[in-house]
């Protein structure tokens, strides 16, 4: 079997567990809007955790909202779909088995991280398993990381967690990602504004956006409840936009997942993406700013 499903510590966690459960000899690791447009094939012998369903797959695991961009899974299918904190909940409590009793700590932690549930000092000084998900965080900027994912699912399974940020290539990571935050925070700086409870950050102009906490942002703008990042896709085919409530000021009724679900992506209530493409980008980007407002 083939595990499909997304580069984040959300990703690692359930590659953990179902690699512990099912009979799985590879993953691969896939954007979601590939799913969405058909652009990578699902078969039966494939496995979706954290990723849009698709009809083909032998199972599937997800823990967003469902959008009206996506499909549907029929009544019955093999896998679950729940509203929870991450995807690798979703899984640990389908199989509820005594062989991931080890790793409920690391679905914890995975819960708080992918749920934004962090303090200020996690976004700071991250320790633990929060310093190793923002190590194999895409956003963060530290580049590719398909070998790491899988070095990091070996490790967990086999070592404690120690031992895991012992790890030559996870202490490499780690250091480069704090030394360049203060980088990252005068960018965001530089490239931020605020319009009411919105602060809008536009990468588009920046060459090469360092590595950098995603939640920094909102220690320079405390009074937003929500946030839009900006910047471009792969070869510039298209407008990435990203939206986040301050994990800081939970006030933002705004629902990410299903304002972006209007624009081709999804999530979930805290966080969602879209593509734009770029000729229509600007419109767009508006409107989506009026309805994080309008929302307020």
């Amino acid at each position: 079997m083939r595990l499909v499903t997304r580069g984040d510590l959300d990703g690692v966690t359930s590659a953990v567990l179902l690699t512990t459960m099912e009979d799985i000899d590879t993953i691969e690791l896939v954007h979601p809007q590939d799913i969405t447009d058909k652009k990578f094939e699902i078969t039966s012998h494939d496995i979706i955790a954290n990723l849009p369903y698709h009809p083909s797959a032998a199972m599937w695991f997800d823990h967003h909202e469902l959008t009206l961009s996506n499909e549907s899974p029929p009544p019955k299918f093999r896998g679950r779909h729940a509203i929870a904190p991450s995807v690798a909940r979703v899984i640990y409590e389908y199989y509820a088995s005594d062989k991931l009793g080890s790793y409920e700590h690391l679905v914890s932690e995975t819960d708080r991280l992918d749920s934004a549930m962090l303090g200020i000092k996690d976004v700071t000084d991250p320790q633990g398993i929060i310093l190793l998900g923002f190590t194999i965080d895409s956003r963060s900027g530290l580049g590719s990381f398909r070998d790491y994912f899988n070095n990091l699912v070996a490790w967990l399974k086999t070592m404690p967690v120690e031992k895991v940020l012992s790890q030559p290539e996870v202490r490499d990571r780690a250091r480069l990602l704090m030394q360049n935050n203060a980088a990252f925070l005068k960018l965001l700086s530089e490239n931020s504004r605020q319009d009411g409870n919105v602060v809008i950050t536009d990468f588009r102009s920046v060459e090469k956006v360092p590595v950098g906490n995603r939640f920094l942002v909102y220690t320079l703008f405390p009074e937003t409840n929500v946030s839009v990042r900006l910047q471009w896709g792969p070869e510039k085919k298209f407008v990435a936009v990203s939206l986040g409530h301050n994990i800081f000021n939970r006030t933002s009724k705004a629902n990410c997942g299903r304002i972006c679900s209007i624009f081709d992506g999804g999530g979930h209530k805290g966080a969602g993406a879209c593509p734009l493409q770029p000729d229509r980008a600007e419109s767009l980007i508006a409107e989506i700013i009026k309805l994080l407002k309008t929302a307020g």
